[in-house]
């Protein structure tokens, strides 16, 4: 296996090396499942045309995190196109796996695995990672060698397996850190500094982001070069999504969203699945001759193409759930402060006990600060066209199937979570003595 080069030595190996991670080769263990039939995808994603390049060749496909939400609906379109398609991951995915492709459970940081997994393949989508939302930001090792290892290993084997084209599912949090953007483009927002990133998910994306760019043009093993670009999209939603939905819909029942922060007209995007799943077939396509490999080392912003706030698009759930929209309004510096001092709660009692975060400092950011991008690269390059989808419809579908919430110990849930979040105020007065509220607020924000 190839060497670190230069720039990644002074990226990665300062991150991961330091902190004592090693990447594993062998310990996780590769398991082929085959086909299943029969098709039972409840996605009604349909190409619409934009097959185009995959129908004119003999495609196979691999897609790391196949198995999680995302990537199991790329893998069900792709294989509907008539790709050959394999679902890498090491959790199974939701449903029955489709006629044309098969399911390899392994991790991402199994050199071996994602090495056989590759042969004969001529696209590889890497959408695996970690750390998102959650306690996930809070595990720091495992974030870093997936995030930056896992991405090492996917390049490498690319270059080993003469797999011509690699479509990486980046995020704006590699430019958004706090920072108000405001309909940004590819061109005149930078990546946001490193040191300054508060989360080692943005981080490790961020230099994942960069590696797979600086990637495009290598040399493969066959003489021919690897065409790489990055799509990097905001929050997903759609039915069946387990991650965003399901997470505020317990805390708004919890009654932890019974109140506003940040700016009040502060706007983001989001990214309905179908949506996400076009942008990477054309993708794909772009990084082809017969696109002229338009794409070749290039970066996309990938959304709706409208801007909302947070508070006002998700007003379907707050109905549906039967709760009235919050108004009273709280300074975003003391939730900041808040989310600060329980993460910093979870670090120190971790070997005893674990303290899982309302909200991590940068979900806070998220919800306060416009950060809004424009697509007109993609709509222009690679011919994405994003289709009109309801947050509503999405609702339904969440209330018609999720499991009756067991409520036995709800008012003891509340009763120690109010506990836990007075505790972090009172360890924060003595944490900022010399420091006020708002000026920790302001000097973070800055």
């Amino acid at each position: 296996m190839e060497q670190f080069s230069a720039w990644e030595r002074n990226c990665v190996v300062c991150l991961v090396i330091e902190n004592g991670l090693s990447f594993c080769r062998h310990d996780t263990k590769y398991i082929p499942n085959g086909v299943v039939p029969p098709w039972r995808q409840t996605s009604t994603y349909n190409l619409n045309g934009h097959a185009g390049v995959l129908s004119k060749r003999s495609m196979k496909a691999v897609v790391t995190g196949g198995g999680g939400y995302f990537g199991y609906s790329l893998g069900c379109a792709l294989a509907k196109s008539g790709a050959s398609v394999i679902l890498y991951d090491i959790q199974k995915p939701p449903s029955e796996v489709p006629n044309g492709a098969a399911f390899i459970q392994a991790d991402v940081r199994n050199y071996d695995a994602l090495f056989a997994a590759c042969e004969g393949a001529d696209c590889v989508f890497h959408i695996a990672s970690y750390g998102m939302s959650g306690l996930e930001q809070l595990q720091r090792k495992q974030v870093e060698s997936i995030n930056i290892g896992g991405t090492k290993f996917i390049i490498d084997v690319c270059k080993q397996r003469n797999v011509p084209r690699l479509v990486y599912t980046s995020t704006i949090n590699v430019v958004f850190g706090g920072n108000h953007i405001e309909e940004g483009d590819e061109e005149t927002v930078p990546y946001f500094p490193l040191e300054k990133h508060i989360d080692h998910y943005s981080k490790t994306k961020s230099i994942a982001d960069q590696m797979v760019l600086a990637a495009n043009a290598s040399l493969l093993s066959g003489g021919d070069k690897l065409r790489t670009c990055v799509l990097r999209p905001p929050g997903i939603y759609g039915p069946q999504e387990q991650r965003h939905l399901p997470r505020i819909a317990r805390n708004i029942e919890r009654g932890f969203f019974r109140f506003r922060f940040g700016e009040p007209t502060a706007q983001m995007n989001w990214v309905h699945v179908e949506n996400l799943v076009q942008a990477h077939i054309l993708a794909a396509e772009a990084l082809t001759s017969e696109k002229n490999y338009i794409a070749s080392g290039q970066a996309y912003y990938i959304n709706d193409g409208e801007n909302v706030n947070l508070f006002e698009w998700i007003t379907p759930l707050f109905e549906k759930l039967g709760y009235s929209q919050p108004w009273i309004r709280i300074p975003t510096s003391l939730v900041y402060a808040a989310a600060t001092t329980i993460e910093y709660l979870h670090f120190t009692l971790r070997p005893l006990l674990e303290v899982s975060p309302l909200l991590t400092r940068n979900e806070v950011w998220n919800v306060a600060v416009t950060h809004t991008f424009r697509i007109d690269k993609a709509r222009n390059q690679l011919g994405y066209c994003p289709k009109k989808f309801a947050f509503a419809d999405s609702v339904d579908h969440f209330i018609k199937t999720r499991p009756k919430s067991q409520n036995h110990h709800f008012f003891l849930k509340i009763l120690l979570s109010f506990i836990a979040s007075l505790l972090s105020l009172i360890l924060l007065s003595f944490k900022f003595e010399s420091l006020s509220i708002m000026q920790f607020f302001k000097e973070n924000q800055h």
